[in-house]
């Protein structure tokens, strides 16, 4: 697989990484060996973090034997020094290798937060301690605010963005991408699929290869799809133009507000499965009928109709989406539908 330098880190890494929330939902065996096939397939960069469950642990055990070559990423959410430090000792322990080549600051997306991992007894100060100390290479962070991620990529402090970038999310081309390649801040795009409402894996990652400086992390889950991403990337790299047709089908229908299944909206006081909700037409259009209408959905959307409007959601929403009016519409959808299907 083609290397890519990623930024001021020098690292080079392959031209896909791996995305590690998806192995929690698979049995531990399932996971390693998923693990394992990306690494025969020639994915060198393993992006994972702290708050992913078992999924540093997975990592860790697939790596063994496996580690020459490898750059581990992984992340911790916390904004205090001494919250930052325990974090990424236990990282450490689970994937169970004395360095992390990258390590990030989880999904900084405002500029509080950053005013308190840079300020004093924050967590830069530790990062950088553990950096001199050699238990991490170099240091990046992740967000999900434009505003925030534009100023942090000026800042000079990181050497890596993480920030979502695909076909239908394509805003950071206006000035975040440049300002990255400006300062050589290395950029991983996260959502390469769309949080998993792009389906067309030809589309999303054709698209993808016309930025070549740029590092995508599609969350796998499957051997299939790593096989099928990879024979992407060694085929024919120009979109022809029924893919054409079909990308600026789906912009089309899609816009601007739709969920990116992040669930920063999450937790909902009345124990909504709020992205659930919000992306069920495409679980509609994905899922056979009867799971679709079936006892467990049906109770999803239930639950979603107690919806109090307490508004929460919605200023936790990265992307500004008003949550509680799109969670109504697409109950009323829902039941729309089940009395069309008679159940």
């Amino acid at each position: 697989m083609r290397k890519v330098r990623l930024g001021k880190t020098g690292l080079m890494v392959s031209e896909v990484g791996f995305g590690g929330i998806p192995i929690q939902r698979l049995s531990e065996d399932d996971a390693v060996a998923v693990v394992r096939r990306c690494i025969e397939l020639g994915v060198t960069f393993i992006d994972t973090a702290y708050g992913y469950g078992t999924s540093e642990e997975r990592i860790g055990k697939a790596i063994q034997g496996r580690r020459e070559g490898l750059v581990l990423a992984s992340k911790s959410p916390a904004r205090d020094g001494a919250t930052f430090g325990q974090h990424l000792e236990q990282s450490l322990r689970r994937l169970g290798v004395e360095h992390i080549e990258l390590y990030q600051f989880h999904n900084v997306s405002s500029r509080e937060q950053f005013d308190q991992i840079v300020g004093p007894g924050g967590a830069l100060e530790v990062a950088r301690e553990a950096q001199a100390a050699g238990k991490i290479g170099h240091i990046g962070v992740t967000s999900h605010s434009r505003e925030t991620a534009t100023m942090m990529a000026e800042s000079g402090l990181f050497e890596t963005m993480m920030f979502p970038f695909n076909f239908i999310t394509d805003e950071p081309l206006e000035r975040l991408i440049p300002l990255c390649r400006q300062h050589d801040v290395g950029f991983i795009a996260m959502k390469p699929m769309g949080g998993g409402l792009l389906e067309n894996a030809t589309i999303a990652f054709k698209w993808l290869r016309q930025y070549p400086d740029l590092v995508p992390i599609p969350g796998i889950e499957k051997a299939a799809e790593i096989e099928e991403i990879v024979a992407i990337m060694e085929g024919p790299a120009e979109l022809t133009a029924p893919e054409r047709a079909e990308m600026q089908r789906l912009a089309d229908e899609l816009g601007t507000r739709f969920c990116r299944r992040c669930d920063y909206c999450q937790p909902c006081p009345q124990g909504i499965q709020i992205s659930t909700v919000m992306s069920i037409k495409s679980f509609a259009r994905r899922m056979p009928p009867e799971r679709v209408f079936g006892e467990g959905m049906r109770a999803t959307v239930a639950q979603a109709e107690t919806c109090i409007v307490c508004g929460e959601c919605a200023a936790r929403c990265p992307y500004g989406l008003p949550v509680p009016e799109m969670i109504a519409q697409n109950a009323a959808w829902y039941n729309e539908q089940m009395a069309l299907q008679g159940a």
